[in-house]
């Protein structure tokens, strides 16, 4: 009787199915959509629906009781999120021996991302075993790469026809009554607490003979905190030209201002009205 007693209590005490695992890792189109091939390239601004099992946990009396903590990185190991910790915590049936709870997670790609691959990684802790199992999930995002700088800079300045046009022109040359479209990206400011960030540029347009013709001495600026640091600024500007304006040569100036850092930095683009 007394043998008997305790072999009950060993089966009740602690069961497990092998070791610990997490499984069936996927990024679906939509939550509880279908899983996203490996080499599906996301975009900037995204919205991850992650999941994954896990299995070969210990059950205690019919209870699991799992812990998970999800991180995840860009290409150059800068966290594009804050850490997630949750438990997942279950009481089972004895039909469910072959459970394999399941654990969600949205993970946003950051809007200015760059391309690459980025990383999900996983870690499961099993708290009655006392034991950890680890993975990580590479995702492919296809986004825009805008070369840094030590110090404050503009980047990838470009004249364009309109302002749905997506490659800029090889001769920035415009008539009488067109509109000037420019973008251009800033980068190589200096970040505070927080990833606090405080960019401001203005414009001004020069004729051949550099006399200022119009000028906006603040016409954006950017003011913000980030959990991800903003690798650059976008810019951009339009103009229109008067109808009876002089053909010749003109420029763009651009002069951008970084309150953090204390630094400044301006540029000056030419275009032609013919």
């Amino acid at each position: 009787m007394r043998a008997f007693a305790v072999l009950l209590v060993l089966a009740g005490a602690a069961r497990a199915a092998g070791p610990l695992a997490i499984v069936n890792p996927m990024i679906e189109q939509s939550e509880g959509g279908s899983p996203l091939p490996a080499s599906y390239e996301h975009i900037p601004g995204e919205i991850l629906f992650f999941s994954f099992q896990v299995q070969g946990y210990q059950v205690a009396v019919d209870k699991v009781k799992l812990r998970y903590k999800i991180d995840a990185f860009d290409p150059h190991g800068v966290r594009i999120m804050e850490t997630v910790e949750r438990p997942i915590e279950a009481e089972l049936a004895p039909q469910d021996k072959e459970w394999k709870p399941k654990a969600r997670q949205d993970v946003a790609i950051p809007p200015l991302a760059p391309s690459g691959t980025y990383r999900i990684a996983v870690e499961v802790t099993d708290e009655l075993a006392k034991t950890t199992a680890k993975i990580e999930v590479p995702v492919l995002v296809r986004g825009r790469n805008v070369a840094p700088s030590d110090t404050l800079t503009i980047r990838n300045f470009g004249f364009y026809r309109s302002d749905e046009a997506t490659e800029p022109l090889v001769k920035a040359a415009y008539r009488p009554g067109d509109a000037v479209w420019a973008r251009f990206d800033i980068t190589g400011y200096k970040l505070g607490p927080g990833n606090r960030i405080d960019v401001a540029y203005g414009i001004a347009v020069l004729n051949a003979e550099g006399k200022q013709l119009w000028a906006q001495p603040e016409a954006a600026v950017e003011r913000s905190s980030s959990f991800y640091p903003k690798p650059y600024v976008p810019g951009s500007m339009s103009l229109d030209l008067q109808k009876n304006i002089r053909p010749g040569e003109y420029a763009i100036v651009v002069t951008v201002k970084d309150a953090v850092g204390n630094q400044s930095y301006e540029t000056k683009q030419l275009f032609s009205v013919e």
